[in-house]
Parts: C-alpha cells; structure tokens; sequence
C-alpha cells in the first residue's frame, strides 16, 4: 500500500507505518495543487492535517485512493460526502488529545484553586504578597462532571486522586461504566446542587447546547466553581458572566468559547473578569497529543489492511451492491426507529437488542445492527457514530449488543424490534415496512401505526373522556398544526400512548401545558432528522 503525507506530523508518529513492511511511505510537503493531482493517483492512502483540502477535484484524480487519513478531529478540509460517494473512507482522531484535554482540564482548574495566574503577575511584577493569594483544596470537595466519555472519565479519576467526591452525570453511559471509574451517577439537577465545582466534557449539539443556563446557576451552591475545557456554547456565556459579576460564582477556567477567536462583548468582558482563568482553546495542544493523532491514524490505515473494524471512520465504507439495494429500505427502517427512541428511552442504557423476524430475517442483518445502533448513540457521544464503529463505541459505553433472527413472524411478513434495557426497565419498540413506508408498529406493549415524522410529540396517560379534544386545543392555540394522531391503548378507559405528528415543533411552555392538561405520564417532544 501506498501513503502520501501532505503536511507536517510527527514522524515519531508515523513509525507504525515505516515499521510495516507492507507500506511504503512518502513525505512529500508544500506540494501545489497542480502537482498534487498529478501525484495522488499512484497512492491508496493520503494523510493530512488542516493543510491540505481533499475536495472534489482532489479525489476525482485520486483514481487508486482507499482512504482520507486527517491526523486530528476536525475534517473540516475534507468533502466526507464526495469521498463516501466515491468509496473512499475518511478516518480522523478523536481521541489523540483526549489525556491532553483531561490534563488541561486539570491544569486550570488548579490554577484557580490555587490563585496561580494572578500570583505569578503579582510577584512578577515587584510585590510580594500572599494573604490576597489564599487557595482551597480539592481534598473534601464534591466535583461534578458532566459528561463521563474518554475524557470526562479521566478527570474523574484525577479527581478522585485528590482524594474529591466525583458525581457524575451522563444519562448515555451504563453504570458498569461508572462503577468502573468509581463515580456516582446522579441526574442533572443533583449535580447543579450539590457540587462545589462543576465540569463538563460533552460534545457540543442540540441537546448540549446552552445546557448550563441562568436557571441553574440559580440552584448552585454560592461560591461554586465552573470549568469548560470541552466545547464553547455547553455553558451559556451570558449565564457565566452574570454569576461571576453577582458573585454566586467563586471562580471559572474556561479554555473554549462559543466564538473563536473571542470577539462580542459578552465574551470580552467574560475574559477580563477577575473570577476567570481562561486559555486560548489549549486542550489538545501537546507535543504527545500532536503524535497520538498521527499514532492514530496510522494504526487506523492497518486496520484497514489487517481487515479489522476502523475505530475512528466518520462515513460508510460500501457493502455488498446487491445487499445493500435489498437493505436500503430496512436501513431507513432501522435508523429512524434507532433515533426515535434514542429521544424517549431512560438514561444508562446497558443492553441493546435488535431482533429480526420474517423474511428479513433469511439474510445477513449485521449492517442493520450497526445502522440502527449508530442512529442510537450518534448523538450522544463524543465522536461520530458510524456503521463502522457503532459496536466499538457501544462497548466502550458499557453497552451489551445482541442481535436475534427468527424467520417465523406472527403479524407481520418482515418486522424489525428494538429493545433497551437499563436500570429503569425495558424499553421497546418495534418497526415494518407497508410499500416500502417505515412504520412504527409498537412501542412498548402498546400497539401502534404511525411513519416518523419532523416533528413528534408522545405522550403516556391514563385515557379519560375529553382528553384528546384539549390536547388539540392546546396545540392549536399554539399555531401548530396536527398533521396525524395515533392512539394506542391496553383497554378502554385505560392507559394510553399518543404520538402526534405535527407541522412545526412546539415550545416547552406548551408541552408543559399539554402534560398538565392530561396529567401525562410521560411527555416528550421528539425531533427526526429530514
């Protein structure tokens, strides 16, 4: 196999591959772009980092290219798409820095602890003062993590070293994971309440987003301690600011920003305040952390010659064609079942299984397995969750995978279910296809019939007369529109599950007030990607 490296990275991390007898590596730096379509062709693999942009054009000269090797996270200068079109798979290193940032973490949190900065600029600067400098320990203290992945795990146990009371909270990590870190797993508002520091290690999305607000500044203890070394926007900066100046916050360190570089005044004056220990988005800047991603992504291209499973792929590698057309349907079955129910199962899942009954069931369903458990994890990890590296992130969660194949299916030619277990219970929902149109055709022990929409809302309550009615109302009131109901019940007068499809989403305030009205059980607005 043939490698090209396009920009600096650590020869020392390259060894992996000068050591196999296999590759046959070249460094070939600051090429132009003209040269490097010239060249690219004769390589099977590319490895880059922010300075080379594989595009569209790159890859169409790349006639003989496997895969796209991004020696970091971002892959901001690759065309994933054009590459998956074209076969090629793309793999990065998520977690190269991950001891780094763990470390960073670490690092300005003692920094503020101890009054490090402000002490190090006052004797520098000719005085000699040390009562303004008094510092607090970490022994005794209660540290909140939120999020308990590869890096949250071990701040964890750096904590925990210091002799400090870890909780956690992660409502996506199985508690074998936690007992395993020794750490307690508590919901959100326990840890806003009873932590001295707080520190979050979650990717950023839609659910993570502004996921520390005003609110729950409200409810934390006074003096409290904020650490933010994952991503900027996590923590809302406004927020931030406001309980710094009020003084219900002790201290933060923050390395990341909802902006990079800086530039609104909310984060110029989040920067200068006095309270604050802040970097420049220094987490992954080690010299180890620039050789592990290297370490990575070499070890990631044997994989790909040894044949075994690719940890750090971010886009589909190509299956049999005549398979995959007979799956294609199902893959869409399985993948909005995985992401609909990924919104409504109880937290720290522990077992996940996928049974096929039916037709279905004569062939290979492992591809479905890996669909629908992507689509499960996908937004609730770290790193992206692919057909190619979902079992390995479900094991690294803690995650028990079982797949099951009957070819005897009692009401349905082909039906595909899908069951969670965690410490709550079992969560269960079952899918088909009617002319080729995903259905969800049980959820729970409830019998139902409905296609996935945009927007969703379930809703779990004990039937009564005239319940339906005001849940219109209050929808309507709302100005959404319904655009389908289904109802599933055990008997009449009954407890009943109803999943509405609806035109446009609807705020909080109008959940809560739709749960009130019915005295719902369980409420939940679900989000389905286009």
């Amino acid at each position: 196999m043939k490698v090209l490296v396009t920009d600096e990275v650590s020869q020392e991390g390259l060894q992996p591959l000068l050591n196999d007898s296999r590759i046959e590596l070249d460094v070939k730096l600051g090429l132009s772009v003209e040269e490097l379509y010239k060249t690219i062709g004769a390589y099977d693999a590319i490895i880059t980092r922010s300075g080379t942009r594989v595009d569209g054009p790159l890859l169409d000269h790349a006639t003989n290219l496997k895969i796209v090797a991004r020696a970091g996270v971002g892959i901001d200068n690759v065309d994933v798409e054009y590459a998956s079109n074209k076969g090629i798979i793309v793999v990065n290193a998520p977690f190269g820095n991950v001891n780094s940032a763990a470390e960073h973490t670490m690092a300005i949190l003692l920094s503020l602890c101890r009054n490090v900065t402000v002490a190090n600029a006052s004797l520098k600067g000719g005085d000699w003062k040390r009562a303004p400098f008094t510092g607090s320990e970490l022994k005794g203290k209660t540290i909140g993590v939120i999020g308990l992945g590869k890096v949250g795990g071990r701040v964890a146990l750096r904590s925990k070293a210091f002799e400090a009371e870890v909780i956690a909270c992660d409502p996506y990590i199985s508690e074998k994971r936690a007992d395993d870190l020794g750490v307690r797993l508590v919901p959100l508002e326990d840890i806003v309440r009873f932590s001295d520091i707080i520190t979050v290690h979650t990717p950023l999305n839609q659910e993570t987003r502004d996921l520390i607000r005003a609110e729950h500044f409200e409810g934390m203890k006074d003096g409290v301690i904020i650490v933010n070394c994952a991503r900027g926007g996590i923590i809302n900066e406004e927020a931030m600011l406001a309980g710094l100046e009020s003084g219900k916050v002790g201290g933060a360190a923050f390395d990341v920003w909802s902006e990079e570089p800086p530039a609104t005044e909310v984060l110029k004056k989040l920067i200068a305040h006095p309270g604050m220990v802040v970097t420049p988005h220094l987490g992954a800047n080690t010299y180890e952390a620039q050789k592990n991603v290297a370490v990575d992504v070499g070890l990631e291209i044997i994989n790909y010659l040894d044949g075994r499973p690719m940890g750090n792929a971010v886009n589909i590698p190509k299956f049999d064609p005549d398979l995959m057309e007979h799956m294609k349907p199902f893959m869409v079955l399985v993948s909005q079942m995985g992401e609909f129910i990924s919104q409504l199962a109880p937290p720290n899942p522990s077992k996940v299984s996928f049974s096929y009954n039916g037709k279905i069931a004569r062939y290979d369903c492992a591809p479905l397995t890996v669909c629908g458990l992507a689509a499960l994890l996908n937004r609730h990890t770290e790193q992206e969750v692919n057909m190619v590296n979902a079992r390995l992130v479900g094991k690294t969660m803690g995650i028990a995978i079982e797949e099951v194949r009957n070819t005897e299916s009692e009401s349905f030619s082909n039906l595909v279910t899908l069951v969670i277990e965690s410490p709550e219970g079992k969560r269960t929902i079952a899918g088909t296809l009617f002319e080729g149109i995903p259905k969800i055709v049980k959820m729970r022990d409830f019998m139902t019939d409905f296609q996935p929409e945009e927007h969703m809302l379930v809703i779990n309550y004990d039937d009564k007369p005239g319940l339906i009615g005001k849940i219109g109302t209050i929808v309507g009131e709302a100005g959404v529109n319904i655009g389908s109901m289904n109802l599933g019940r055990r008997a009449k007068a009954g407890e009943a599950m109803v999943v509405l499809s609806l035109d446009s989403p609807l705020d909080e305030a109008t959940v809560e007030k739709i749960a009130q009205a019915v005295q719902a059980r369980f409420i939940k607005a679900v989000h389905m990607p286009r």
